[in-house]
Formats: C-alpha cells, structure tokens, sequence
C-alpha cells in the first residue's frame, strides 16, 4: 500500500506540474502539383509551401539564432509527405561525409533531419536524415530523446530522397510514405522538429530552439505542423519480407563433416490500423547481422550488448525499457541468442515463430504484444521454450506514462507431456512503471516495481527502482537506487547481479567560459554504494573528476576512483577462461583500492580521428595499467579504416595470476555506392584465446531488399609466456548467402 501511495503522489505531482506550453507552428498545405523527386525543389509547390528558416543555434551556444541560414519546407499528397530543404553555406569547402553506408552518426557531419512525432505523445517519434551525398538514416526515438541511446538507428523502412550539391549551398528533397508512419487518420496537428549539422561552421542548428544541454531530437521542445486536412489513413498496408539462404559451415571441435544447409522463411508486417503494426516471423534468420565487438571483460557479472535484429526494434521501448539498465525484466537478445561459455561469444537459438503486436491504440494508450518459440538445442541441454510479453502503457500529463508488464518463459513440453496453460519450469515477472517529465524535462526520472513468480515460489522475487534526474544549464544532479531481491532471476531479463542495494547518486557542473578554445568544463561525481543482502556492505565505486568539451568538439576528462569490493564468490580478477586454472582470490577477501583514469576525444570533424583512455593504479591485491583506443582514417566519401587496440597489464602477487590482456581489431568499411557495402574485420581478444574474422558484403538493390553475403570464422590462437607462436586452431567456420524482398501490398 505504501509504494501504490507514492505512486499516485507522484503521478499527482506530475499532472499539477506539467503544463503545455505555447509551441511556434508552420502550415503544411496539399500539393497541388507533381514533384519530381531529384534533389532540386524547383517545383512550383514548393514556392506555395510555408518557409521554416528561423532556426537556433544548439552548438557552440543556444543563446541565438542560427548563424547559417537554412530554409524547410513541407507539403503532402494521398501517397507522401514530403520535404525540402535548401542549406546555405557562409564558407567555402567540402562537407564531411563518413561513408556512403545507411544510418550514419557522429558529431560533426554534415546533414540535416526531421524528426516526427504524430501522435504528440512527447515520447516516441521517427527520425529521417540525410548527408549531402544522398545518404539516408532513418531511426526510432523513444523515451522523449533524453538520452543519445534514445534514438535507434537500426531500425529500416522505405522512403525516398535525393540531394544535390551546388555552389554555396546543397539541397534535399524527402518523401516519407503515409504506410511508412503510424499515426492517427484524424489528428490535424503533428509535433516536428527540423535541425541541420554543418561542419564547417561548426554549428549544429535546430527549429525551435532547444537547450544544449539537452540531446537534439529532445521531444520536449518540438513545434507543430499544422495540417491544412489531416492526412487520411493508408490503405492496405500489409508488406511481405521473405528470405532464402543457402550456408557452408564447419564446427572443427566436433570433428563433423562439412554441412551445407539452405534454408526460408521471412517476416509479415501487417497495419491492424494506421498506428498499430502486427509483425510476424517463420524461422526468422539474422545471419547477416554483424558480430558483437568483442571486448574485455575484467567484471564479475556479464556484459550488456544492444539489441540490433530489425524484427524486435519498431515500438522496442514498449518491451525492452522497463526497470533499470541492470534490472530488466525482459532482453529481447535472450530470444534467438545465447553465449557459448568457451569464447564468451554470442550464438545462434534458433526460433520457429514469432508475433508481434505494437504501437498506438490512441493518443494517451500503448501496447504491445509478443509471443515466440524458441527451439530445443541438445547438446546444451537447453529445452524449447515459449516466451510472451504483453505491455500496456497511458500517458500522464504531457510526457510522464505509466506502464505494466507481464512476461512468461514456459517449457513447452517435456518427454511425457505436451505444453500445458498452467505451465511447468516457467518464470514470470509482472511489473509496473513510471516513467514522469516535468518542467521541459529539467525533472525526470523513473520508478518500478517487478515481482517474479516461480515454481519453487522462494522469498525474495522482487525488484525495486528509483531515479530522479535534474538538468539545466549549468547543473546536472541524478539520484538512482534499485532494490533487487535475492531470487529475483528473470529468465529471459538482464540481471546480471540481484540480492542486493544500491544508491547511485550522480552529477556534473558546467562553466561557459568566453573563450575561442573552450566550449564548457567543470567538475563531475560519481558515487556508488551497494549493500549485499546476505554479506552487507560490499561495493563502492567513489569516482571524481573534471571534464573538458572545446569548441572543436574535442573533449578531455580526468577521473580519479576509489573502490571498495568484498568478495562473496572466489574471483580471477584477470577473469581468464575456466580451463586456464587460474588462481582466485578467495570468497570473503575485501580490498580499497584507487585508480587514475584521463580520456580524449579528437576533433570529428577530422578525416583522421581518435580516443584514447588510460588507467594506472591498484587492482585488488595488484596493479593494473591499461591503455585502450580507436584510430579511424576517413577516405571521404567512400569508407573508413579503423583500428580498436586494448591493452591490459594486471600484476598481482604469488599465487594469483598476473596477465597481459591484449584486443586489437582492425576493421575496413567501404561503402561503393549508396547501395553497395563491403564490411571486414579482424578481432583479436587474447582473453579468451580468440581470432574473429568477419566479412560482409551487402547489395541493397531495392529499398529494403538486399543481397547479402556473409563470411566469418573463429580460430583458438595461444602463445606461450616467451611470445613464441604455440597453437593456432580453427573452431568454426561458415559462408552465408541471403537475399531478402521486400512486398508491399
């Protein structure tokens, strides 16, 4: 009863606080002619259409207006919604472009965007942009953009544009279909926001003025489109998108023949309405996903990879952002993913099906719907398994919501039986959220409550969190705690800790100095506190420091940490593979130790970029020293070269195991056209004794339709103490050819 007071205390609070505040508005008007679709808006619609150039500077300053001038347009037909944009430059010189390749993103490219939220839920939106070669990215915010990891630019979908450079300035013209966007038929009025990136000004440039200190596409501060007739619903909008694959493969450590395999299936995306979206999948296949990164783990609990399968990321909020970053209920990378415990690399399960119902039942509801079977994998004894997801969500105030979860994993059968509704080995979670914005998003933050159910039906299945986030100009102050109970092990969640509390409270101060160097700088805090539920006090993770932003949007941060780790389990804090036999310090040891750490990030701006972090300073009962970093060589427009280096020197004293952790991972991304991509890379990661080789080929020769072809390869690679060359062997090998296509109806 105490925590649903809080609760509704909150969401009181919420409703009081919150107003709509008065919001700049643009016309958009039906087009009363054709536009040809060439990157020139000379048509006569587009001098009919209103004119948006009254942009803000969001960087260096978000003090004035933009010193770059930059005229938006918007019309529409039955089909499209279409815009336009002509960029003037004030000086002369090529832009920065990355690459050729889809979905770019990075500080200091050049481009522009438009960023659309029809249902003006100040909470998810759709994000289109586009380089000055032509290059789309097209993406989902969630979560209002408070955070840069708000905005997913895996997600794909059709839509149509062109650019064209010319003598002091560039120009684009857009066109999103209707079937693309969920939205509602009868609404007249949609939040937008339009913002352009210039390097050579330096200066990023948004429509309306939104406060640096918040991310860009921040929904909060967004203008209205008003229509002139509210667009009408799409027709059938039911899009087909098989598969067929045809693969070579070779496990070495089983010592089995060569397979070679082919295979179907594919995915259905059919709108229930304009703004609720039924996907479904049979056998689906994410061959041609590219491999995780690998990196060095030196934690005691796993590490969290993004989910990046297109089947899971349309309204992947409405399943994948409950709880805490290390207390979610459901992982959708547990679905059709797991670990293989000799390399620390990510495998494939595969699923029979799946479906997905998602979006908006109207402005103020949400909800999502997911059901998939896993299939049975024999030699780890890992059964198939049902999972479901069901969500719903209601908006509160402006952009606060509240939001429920259930989820189930159930066996489905065993030797004797078939699946049962009452379930057997099953682990179910239901939980309520409450995410609350308030003040334009100067107030924020989040509060849950999960409970899990089981079998065994223990003490203790609980998990509990609370944040509250301050943000202004000068001032950021975070709070977090979470309560995560000691049998509360979501089977297909990402806990990668429970039995325990912790506070996390946070922040950072910042100073504008009138300076041609700097941007800001002042000083940042960190603080971590975790009590165990059955040893107490057991973790502190005290972190000071002082950062730097120039205006060249290079950054410099030096950090100093004092830690504190009581040790419930034996530990090899070189974290080597089981079969090493290293030496662990025992469960019950206790160390404080302190460390230095000093980042830089270079201009991005640069055609050859960097950032490197080193660190010196105790470890546990030793000393660890590391360096890590990115070089990157941009060869404009057409690729990047790229080299991830990590060196880790831990030295701890007799018995325990001291260790000289490399990763090296040179990479090549060559982007020939717009639409023909080639991706290579070589990762090294002496902990786990592993070469990955990765090699992509990629034709996209109609939207959303592509050739793909997939080489990859996995080798055990040893030395011996002297650094003499001792063992070089092949675990797996495969060679994948796909190709998908897209229908729509």
């Amino acid at each position: 009863m105490r925590l649903l007071y809080v609760f509704l205390c909150l969401v009181l609070f919420t409703n009081i606080a919150q107003s709509q505040k008065q919001r700049p508005t643009f016309n958009i008007k039906r087009a009363t002619g054709s536009i040809q679709l060439d990157g020139v808006p000379d048509e006569l619609v587009w001098r009919d259409a209103e004119v948006i150039s009254d942009l803000f500077q969001q960087f260096p300053n978000d003090t004035s207006r933009s010193v770059l001038k930059t005229e938006f347009r918007a019309t529409y037909d039955d089909d499209f919604l279409y815009f336009s944009a002509v960029a003037y430059d004030n000086v002369k010189g090529g832009y920065v472009i990355s690459s050729l390749r889809r979905d770019f993103r990075g500080a200091g490219l050049d481009g522009i965007a438009v960023i659309l939220d029809p249902f003006q839920d100040v909470t998810n939106a759709f994000f289109f942009g586009l380089s000055p070669a032509g290059v789309q990215r097209e993406g989902l915010i969630a979560n209002g953009y408070l955070r840069r990891e708000d905005l997913d630019l895996s997600w794909d979908n059709k839509w149509y544009s062109e650019t064209k450079i010319h003598d002091g300035y560039w120009t684009v013209e857009l066109a999103i279909p209707f079937k693309t966007l969920r939205f509602k038929g009868e609404s007249n009025r949609w939040n937008v926001k339009l913002y352009r990136q210039d390097s050579k000004e330096n200066e990023r440039a948004i429509w309306p003025l939104t406060p640096r200190f918040f991310e860009p596409g921040n929904l909060n501060y967004t203008g209205e489109m008003i229509w002139d007739t509210p667009p009408k619903k799409p027709g059938s909008n039911i899009s087909l998108i098989p598969y067929a694959k045809g693969q070579m493969s070779r496990d070495f450590q089983t010592d089995e023949p060569q397979k070679q395999t082919t295979d179907f299936g594919g995915d259905a995306k059919i709108a229930i309405t304009s703004s609720l979206n039924l996907d479904l999948t049979i056998n689906p296949d994410f061959s041609q996903v590219e491999v995780d990164r690998q990196v060095t783990n030196l934690d005691r609990f796993e590490l969290f990879f993004p989910e990046r399968r297109q089947f899971f990321l349309e309204n992947a909020d409405l399943f994948s952002s409950y709880g805490h970053i290390y207390a979610k209920p459901f992982f959708s990378r547990r679905l059709g993913i797991t670990r293989d415990p000799n390399t620390g690399l990510n495998v494939q399960n595969k699923i029979n099906f799946g479906v997905r119902l998602s979006g908006n039942i109207n402005k103020s509801w949400r909800v999502g719907f997911l059901n998939m079977q896993t299939a049975e994998i024999k030699e780890s004894k890992i059964p198939s398994f049902n999972n479901t997801v069901a969500t719903l969500q209601r908006r509160i105030g402006t952009n606060s919501n509240l939001r429920a979860i259930f989820v189930n994993q159930q066996q489905f059968s065993t030797d004797s039986t078939s699946f049962r509704l009452g379930g057997y080995n099953f682990n179910r979670v239901a939980g309520l959220d409450y995410n609350y914005s308030f003040l334009n998003n100067k107030w924020t933050g989040n509060m849950f409550f999960h409970k899990q159910f089981t079998e065994q039906n223990p003490s203790n299945e609980f998990a509990h969190g609370y944040s509250l986030i301050y943000s202004s100009r000068k001032l950021s102050i975070n709070w977090y705690h979470q309560i995560i109970g000691t049998n509360y092990t979501p089977a297909i969640g990402y806990v990668p800790r429970n039995g325990y509390k912790r506070i996390s409270p946070s922040g950072a101060y910042f100073m504008y100095p009138k300076s041609a160097t700097i941007n800001n700088h002042g000083p940042t805090w960190d603080l971590a506190f975790i009590w165990d539920d059955e040893f107490g006090y057991t973790d502190h993770e005290l972190t000071y420091g002082y950062a730097i932003t120039f205006q060249s949007q290079a950054t410099l941060e030096a950090t100093y940490k004092n830690v504190y780790t009581f040790l419930f389990n034996d530990f090899d804090p070189t974290n080597s593979p089981k079969e090493d036999n290293a030496t662990k310090i025992l469960k019950g040891s206790a160390y404080t130790y302190g460390n230095a750490t000093v980042s830089y990030k270079s201009d991005p701006r640069k055609l050859v970029t960097y950032e490197g972090t080193a660190v010196i300073g105790q470890y546990f009962n030793g000393t660890r020293h590391s360096v890590t970093g990115i070089f990157n060589y941009r060869f404009q427009p057409y690729g990047i070269f790229s080299v991830d280096i990590g060196y880790n020197q831990i030295k701890l004293p007799e018995p325990y195991t001291s260790a000289n952790i490399y990763l090296i991972g040179p990479r090549l991304d060559l982007t020939l056209t717009r639409s023909v991509f080639f991706t290579s890379y070589f990762q090294y990661n002496s902990q786990y004794k592993n070469i990955n080789i990765n090699s992509r080929f990629q034709w996209r020769f109609k939207p959303v339709s592509d050739l793909f072809i997939v080489y990859t390869d996995n080798y055990f690679y040893t030395f011996e103490n002297t650094g003499v060359y001792s063992n070089f062997t092949p675990k797996n090998r495969a060679f994948v050819i796909k190709l998908t296509y897209w229908f729509s109806a």
